[in-house]
């Protein structure tokens, strides 16, 4: 007769888990991909290594079930910013404004999530990531395409080649900022403004000065798309 756990077990291994993920993010944040081993976040969520393997196979499946969710915080942060736009042009924008500035705010855990070398399962789930924000992106754009707001386009291309150039100019800043001091929590964030103190940025300046990157990352996505610049007026 095969085992079977009881209600009061599996709440207990649920649980386990949920302190093993937050533990996970808080050390992807602070110290990235290779720095999140095994034994770390054991050690970080007080329990033996041995009893992590109850939960994932190894770092390869944690890394997975890690990114997917900090991922999933992501998105749902772009949806609703996205939501609070009116026109297609504004939205596109929203996702742009609110993804690099989420980025910014702690750098470490963006850089590990963009670009940071992982494994190969990680780096498919980048791709799943990355279509995703096309995704939101290109039907805004078929959107303000229909509507006559922007020229006529391939909404898919486009939103593609944006996600690509601003993950691109994104990845100098990320890679230039020092180790997070503050705690993670589960949602991706700090709890402490730590992540948004002084650091040195990929052109020499100060993480102040990276204030500039979201502003101009938005002006140029729409340019790129072709329709007018509020800033040009």
């Amino acid at each position: 007769m095969a085992y079977r756990r009881t209600p009061a077990v599996q709440a207990r291994l649920d649980a386990q888990r949920e302190a093993v993920l937050q533990s996970a993010v808080g050390l992807l944040a602070e110290r990235g991909y290779g720095g999140c081993t095994m034994a770390a976040v054991a050690d970080r969520a007080g329990i033996a290594t041995g009893s992590l393997y109850q939960h994932f196979s190894g770092k390869a499946e944690l890394s997975v079930q890690l990114f997917r969710r900090v991922v999933t915080h992501e998105i749902d942060a772009v949806n609703a910013a996205v939501a609070l736009r009116d026109t297609p042009r504004q939205r596109i924008a929203a996702v742009v404004e609110t993804f690099a500035a989420r980025a910014l705010r702690v750098p470490r855990l963006a850089y590990a999530l963009l670009v940071e070398p992982a494994d190969a399962v990680v780096d498919e789930e980048r791709l799943v990531f990355r279509r995703a924000f096309r995704d939101v992106i290109a039907t805004e754009i078929a959107a303000a395409v229909a509507s006559g707001e922007l020229p006529e386009q391939d909404p898919v291309l486009t939103a593609a080649a944006l996600v690509g150039a601003v993950g691109e100019a994104l990845a100098g800043p990320l890679a230039a900022a020092p180790v997070a001091a503050g705690p993670e929590r589960g949602d991706g964030t700090t709890s402490s403004s730590s992540a948004t103190t002084t650091s040195i940025t990929a052109s020499g300046g100060t993480r102040s000065d990276s204030t500039a990157v979201v502003p101009a990352l938005v002006s140029f996505t729409l340019r790129a798309l072709g329709g007018r610049d509020d800033s040009d007026a």
